[in-house]
């Protein structure tokens, strides 16, 4: 790692720290009553602000001059600020981080006797745009924020000191980075790897690579979404499209499933999914097929091919408000194929990633698409992100992750 350190942060020393001041117009109310981001249109954006570097911490005052505490600002970015700490004062150091991943740590180690799960959930964790997944010894970050990238490796530091984890992988990919006006990265900043990570959830084995892998590795997220589908995996014949390294295959394998095909359209990460079906003695009742998924749902229509369970997990179809509507469409269009591929009295799980698109808005495109696939559909169960993803109440968008699931006559 290179030896920068949070004193370097401009900004870093509270008597010296700059001053940032919402418009007169501007909400401050949202901000006191625990609103995380301040949006470029809403700050005073002087040629003062507009210089300062991306991540300079700064003091936010709202129109009359009050302080409502310290934040990170980036005047590249859309979210120009975004509040680190309500005290003005705060220094954010190596401790600092410390202190707020042992508040993490604590919810996770309540909740989980191993240790494989989503550490820090951005906003939600008090660490703004940064997310930190664990595998055991070790841990990947994604810095999707310019703070957190200029503060890397103290974050990095202060995740080993505070966790034990041996090796830490910097995952600097992804649109969130864009936005900030961050360039990709990914490196190991410590430890090293020798492969893909084996990693144990709801009777399954999943094989992560944290470095050349989608995201992180593995999505912790559908941990319970993928149990309550095993849950009615037992003696079923399984399709899972959009699979990555497996996800919902592999638990409705360890759930009694008959047979389980993953579809996917990397065929590295069906070859994880193949390892992870191997390393838990389900090779024989486990198949992948690689290729566009609405290209392969319309390819298994035409075989004639049926199933008693199929999931569709998707990308982000929607992931901002101007994709929403075709995004909506597209859920529908996923929702209309895959529904013509469940035997009758079988079962349709459905989710969604997508920030832009809300429960409501997701459900009613999920049941116009099992509509115009000529099935009726009853709802009987609708679920979220895992424990270890906690929602910011005053942020919709932490509570991103929506399933549900369909008995079709």
């Amino acid at each position: 790692m290179s030896q920068t350190s949070s004193a370097s942060l401009p900004g870093f020393d509270p008597a010296t720290r700059p001053v940032v001041r919402l418009r007169p117009k501007a909400e401050a109310r949202a901000i006191r009553h625990g609103f995380p981001w301040v949006y470029a249109d809403e700050l005073v954006t002087d040629r003062r602000t507009q210089a300062l570097t991306p991540g300079t911490l700064a003091v936010l005052e709202d129109a009359e001059r009050r302080p409502l505490g310290t934040v990170t600002v980036n005047p590249r970015s859309k979210i120009i600020a975004r509040m680190l700490d309500r005290d003005p004062g705060a220094v954010i150091d190596r401790a600092w981080l410390a202190a707020r991943l042992r508040h993490a740590l604590g919810l996770r180690e309540r909740l989980y006797d191993a240790p494989f799960y989503r550490l820090v959930h951005a906003e939600a964790d008090g660490l703004p745009g940064v997310i930190v997944d664990r595998f055991g010894a070790a841990a990947v970050i994604q810095p999707n924020a310019a703070w957190s990238e200029a503060l890397i490796d103290d974050l990095a530091a202060a995740l080993a000191e505070v966790t034990g984890v041996e090796t830490v992988v910097k995952n600097g990919s992804g649109r969130a980075r864009g936005l900030e006006g961050l360039a990709e990265e990914t490196v190991i900043l410590s430890g090293a790897l020798d492969g893909p990570v084996p990693v144990s959830m709801n009777g399954a084995t999943y094989m992560a690579d944290l470095v050349g892998g989608q995201k992180t590795g593995l999505f912790f997220d559908q941990r319970p979404n993928h149990a309550f589908a095993a849950s009615l995996a037992r003696g079923a014949r399984v399709l899972d499209v959009f699979s990555h390294v497996g996800g919902f295959a592999l638990a409705c394998l360890a759930g009694g499933a008959v047979s389980a095909l993953s579809v996917d359209a990397s065929a590295t990460a069906l070859a994880l999914a193949e390892q992870g079906a191997a390393a838990g003695g389900m090779a024989e009742r486990f198949a992948t097929r690689a290729g566009d998924a609405f290209d392969t749902l319309d390819a298994l229509k035409a075989e004639g091919a049926g199933y008693d369970l199929v999931i569709c997990d998707p990308p982000a179809f929607a992931p901002a408000k101007p994709a929403l509507e075709a995004g909506l469409r597209a859920y529908e269009r996923v929702a209309l194929k895959a529904a013509a591929l469940v035997a009758p009295g079988g079962y349709l799980v459905l989710c969604s990633c997508s920030h832009a698109a809300d429960l409501a808005s997701f459900r009613n495109a999920s049941a116009r698409g099992i509509g115009r696939a000529g099935r009726r559909g009853q709802l009987i169960h609708t679920g979220f992100a895992g424990p270890d993803h906690p929602m910011l109440p005053q942020l919709a968008e932490s509570g991103y992750l929506k399933a549900v699931a369909f008995r079709l006559d």
